[in-house]
């Protein structure tokens, strides 16, 4: 498998600031994820933005679209940021003859109990399987973008 993977920022590669009690979005964590899971198949990782993504404009919409449809891999995985994640999802539609699956992270991945780890795992077992479509991989589930929503209060993503 030739796994292309694009990084938006959110809380997947968020950092925190003590002194300043705050988080800002650092560079992308994946690569050091993924050597430590000694992954054997080729990935190529592109920062395409670092934004929380309530920050995404449709114009940052749009750059993501148009690196997904001119990308030459099949295998798409995309690190969101998860408050909008359905919605550049959903601007993605239409595109042809790739995987896409998006995931992301509810506490940031170089945080010890974060869920980074296990979703992007899951995010990749998915790729692999998956026929053609786009997808989010979150909460140890799989789930058919346009069929999923964020439960803030739970801290979760369920099927609607």
């Amino acid at each position: 498998m030739n796994l292309q993977i694009f990084t938006t920022g959110g809380t997947f590669d968020k950092l925190y600031y003590d002194a300043l009690s705050d988080f800002q979005i650092g560079d992308p964590t994946v690569d050091d994820l993924l050597r430590e899971a000694r992954v054997d198949f080729s990935y190529r990782v592109d920062s395409l933005l670092k934004k929380d993504s309530l920050d995404l404009t449709d114009e940052d919409r749009a750059l993501i679209r148009d690196q997904v449809a001119a990308c030459e891999h099949r295998h798409i995985l995309i690190i969101h940021g998860t408050d909008t994640m359905t919605n550049t999802a959903e601007a993605l539609r239409g595109i042809a003859g790739k995987v896409i699956v998006f995931t992301g992270s509810m506490q940031p991945a170089r945080m010890r109990q974060s869920d980074a780890p296990f979703n992007l795992g899951l995010a990749i077992g998915a790729l692999q399987l998956l026929p053609d479509g786009l997808y989010i991989a979150m909460s140890g589930q799989v789930f058919e973008a346009g069929k999923v929503r964020k439960n803030r209060s739970e801290g979760r993503f369920e099927g609607q």
